[in-house]
């Protein structure tokens, strides 16, 4: 289809404008590594913390894009974030990566949260695809052995949430301010299956593709629920705690979990979350995609209250899913609705004045103007990735 055809093509060249904004504009040239935020008005806060989740999604990003395109146009990027990251974030007392520095670097929290150990691990195997600097391999087997020893849940399985600096628990496990405090959440596990992925293309072992196989099975028995959603927060015995669904993660997780099950080896577990990607898709399609091709953020089951902001990333994360979706399937409608999300996105999300993409905008598409270019939680890793990948 020839519309799809130029979808993919602006693709390709968002993904350069994304790469460009992030090297005009976050590079901290007087305390090392990347400024910690940039407000919606493109305005460095000079001050402002560094996150662990921000600095790891930079590197791979730009790793990422090197491999893709082909070129050591970025590599000095690469290198500037993987030694920011094993300077600074390193914790060489009790190992894994502290969760935020101060704009100088020193530590101000020192817990140990199991999503930024696996998005580290996530960075530095896609910087070890672009450079073979054994030295990151080495830093990324380390963590996953970390996480094998201090986070796997051996009897109920799955992983807990966070720990203190020195890996002992910790009360308040929560992400951010937004989570419930549970033990185990589907947005941890989802990248810590992301995370083992990625190694296990570098890292041929046996006891990292049978952890992999084991998260595969969790998010088909644990996570999914028989309305084609993957719940997400539990307790330590996978009692459900939560109704919300989130539309950006359920098809962020149906094409993830087939790139999982390609590597374990296990042809019925991969038709399987083949199977559940269809549907998965198919009931995005039917909720997820308000009539301006916009996707939602997310429901309530039982109460059936919608947010409808329209966040950046599920309007990417969609394109990739349903990209999935119809390689297994061959549906039109999946090319569709990929093509209103891009147009929504394209009209309301980009900021085509200065550059990157808003946060969110709400239901009548109005900016959220308090909300960050960059920070923690605003990195070109949702953006650059959708690109790569439908490019690829």
């Amino acid at each position: 289809m020839e519309a799809y055809s130029q979808l993919k093509s602006e693709l390709n060249s968002e993904l350069k404008n994304i790469l460009k904004y992030w090297t005009k504009n976050t590079l901290d040239l007087e305390h090392g590594g990347f400024v910690g935020k940039i407000n919606h008005y493109n305005k460095i806060i000079i001050e402002a913390p560094k996150g662990i989740i921000l600095n790891s999604r930079i590197l791979w990003s730009f790793s990422a894009a090197s491999n893709h395109l082909k070129t050591d146009e970025y590599k000095a990027i690469c290198d500037r974030a993987f030694n920011y990251l094993k300077t600074f974030f390193n914790d060489k007392t009790y190992e894994g990566v502290f969760w935020e520095l101060d704009y100088k670097g020193n530590p101000l929290n020192k817990r140990k949260q199991v999503y930024a150990q696996a998005f580290t691990i996530y960075a530095l195997s896609e910087y070890y695809i672009f450079t073979k600097n054994e030295a990151a391999k080495n830093w990324a087997i380390v963590l996953f052995e970390l996480l094998e020893k201090h986070a796997k849940d051996d009897l109920h399985l799955g992983y807990f949430e966070a720990f203190n600096e020195d890996w002992s628990l910790i009360e308040d496990m929560r992400l951010s301010d937004k989570d419930m405090n549970a033990s185990k959440t589907m947005n941890t596990h989802l990248h810590v299956l992301e995370a083992y992925t990625s190694l296990l293309k570098i890292y041929d072992n046996q006891e990292l593709k049978e952890s992999l196989k084991i998260l595969v099975e969790v998010f088909l028995n644990k996570f999914l629920n028989t309305e084609n959603h993957y719940e997400l927060f539990f307790d330590d015995e996978w009692n459900l705690l939560s109704d919300e669904v989130s539309y950006g993660h359920d098809i962020e997780a149906s094409w993830l979990g087939i790139e999982a099950a390609k590597l374990i080896g296990d042809d019925n577990v991969l038709q399987k979350t083949k199977q559940v990607a269809i549907k998965v898709a198919d009931t995005f399609l039917a909720e997820a995609i308000d009539k301006k091709g916009a996707v939602i953020n997310k429901k309530n089951r039982v109460t059936k209250h919608l947010d409808s902001d329209r966040h950046w990333w599920p309007q990417v994360e969609a394109l990739v899913g349903l990209k999935y979706a119809n390689d297994l399937k061959n549906n039109e409608e999946y090319i569709n609705a990929s093509l209103k999300i891009w147009e929504f996105t394209k009209k309301h999300l980009i900021d085509t004045k200065n550059g990157e993409w808003f946060f969110r905008v709400d239901k009548n598409e109005q900016v959220y103007t308090n909300e960050d270019k960059v920070s923690m939680w605003k990195a070109p890793y949702h953006t650059s990735r959708a690109c790569i990948i439908l490019n690829s």
